[in-house]
């Protein structure tokens, strides 16, 4: 065995996460899936084999329509009361912060069993800011701190995710380069403003953080172009004479945010859904809300529209044809290109403003930036590079490897921390 620090790099993500280690001073990736660096973050909870199946084993269950409950996007529990919220999976009642630990005791272990190493420390990145609010932004570190002491580790440090992007791409830095990062990741969009010294280091000079990122893309092209199918905006008579009201937004927006689907399926909800349905001008349409939420196949319509968020990104069409079989068999709806760019053009606004914010801060202006890196797999939408380009006119652009330019970074960082 080569000699390795025994400090794991971490990189636990909303969509994705990895893992990396430093051996001989170089930093290597560990395969968390047969042939794959990266392993989805979700959980499969099967009610009849009782076992619990992660990454890509646990999006197979759900689709090949599995008994058991889905999980994806925990992370961005972290600092809500929701994260101590409990429910009883296989028998057993557990809070979220008991099932993030789950996960992270699983990358644990399979790196463990890759490199011969028991790791009890760990670097692990975190965003800038887990949310806007300071107490709330605490609580998350706090939370994500006390699920690692959970999954086993005794010792942890974090590191700004941009931060370690930033370390990872010194490679195509000149010397002199005021480089900006910015990290879209799937919860959070993070930016870091460095300069890169003559040898080879790199100094940090502002770092900023912003709580919006691909799964918020997701929720808005859900709520915007699918749940209307569902009877989002409907009318709903009321219960006495012939007025009517505007269906309320909560169930279709907890429906089209990744990490809150699960916490729909419960007696309440489908209550609050029968009397929409009983009372519904378009009761076609809240029937299909009704099938969803006794089907329980929330999930399958968030990947629905991930999937044609993704074709439409990679390619140069004027719509693409949401597959809904979860609303009605062989449904499909249209998600035009430009109603993509649409809905998505103000979250691609707000996310350049902030690096220029971030920028600003500093004493620079975009004007003085030579370098954009982006990276995390949300940098690779085009209305976001459109939004983030126009704003930093001086600034070549380099793409980071989009889901491992963070970890590249915090497992070169580890040779830092000496055990």
């Amino acid at each position: 065995m080569r000699q390795s620090t025994e400090v794991l790099a971490i990189d636990f993500g909303t969509s994705n996460s990895a893992v990396g280690v430093s051996i001989n001073g170089k930093s290597q990736i560990l395969e968390l899936e047969q042939g794959k660096q990266t392993l989805p973050t979700a959980l499969f909870f099967d009610f009849e084999e009782k076992t619990v199946a992660y990454g890509s084993h646990a999006e197979q269950a759900l689709f090949e329509g599995a008994w058991g409950r889905y999980m994806r996007a925990l992370k961005s529990l972290l600092g809500t009361p929701l994260i101590r919220e409990s429910s009883v999976f296989l028998g057993k009642r557990m809070t979220y912060i008991q099932i993030v630990a789950r996960f992270l005791s699983e990358m644990k272990q399979r790196a463990e069993v890759q490199t011969g190493h028991k790791y009890t420390q760990a670097l692990s990145g975190r965003p800038v800011r887990f949310h806007a609010d300071p107490k709330r932004d605490a609580q998350a570190l706090a939370d994500l701190s006390e699920c690692y002491e959970i999954a086993g580790f005794q010792d942890v440090r974090f590191m700004n995710e941009p931060e370690a992007a930033a370390r990872a791409q010194a490679h195509v830095l000149n010397a002199g380069d005021l480089g900006l990062v910015i990290d879209i990741g799937g919860g959070t969009s993070d930016f870091t403003l460095f300069r890169s010294e003559r040898d080879g280091a790199i100094d940090i000079i502002q770092s900023e953080g912003l709580r919006l990122g691909g799964t918020d893309f997701d929720r808005l092209l859900s709520f915007e172009h699918v749940m209307p199918l569902m009877g989002r905006d409907s009318q709903i008579r009321h219960a006495f004479g012939k007025a009517t009201h505007i269906a309320p937004n909560g169930i279709f927006a907890d429906l089209a945010t990744w990490q809150k689907i699960p916490f729909l399926y419960s007696p309440n909800t489908l209550r609050a859904a029968k009397d929409l349905l009983q009372y519904a001008v378009e009761p076609d349409k809240l029937k299909r809300l009704m099938r969803v939420l006794k089907d329980e196949r929330g999930h399958d319509l968030a990947f629905a529209v991930e999937a044609a968020k993704i074709e439409l990104n990679t390619k140069v069409v004027a719509y693409v044809e949401m597959r809904l079989d979860a609303l009605e068999k062989q449904m499909t709806s249209q998600l035009p290109a430009l109603g993509l760019a649409h809905t998505l053009h103000p979250s691609a606004k707000q996310i350049a403003d902030m690096a220029k914010q971030c920028t600003g801060q500093a004493d620079f202006t975009p004007e003085d930036v030579t370098l954009l890196i982006l990276v995390g797999g949300s940098s690779l939408m085009q209305v976001v590079q459109t939004a983030v380009s126009k704003e930093f006119p001086s600034a070549r652009v380099h793409h980071g490897a989009a889901l491992t330019g963070i970890i590249e970074g915090l497992a070169q960082a580890t040779t830092e921390w000496q055990t």
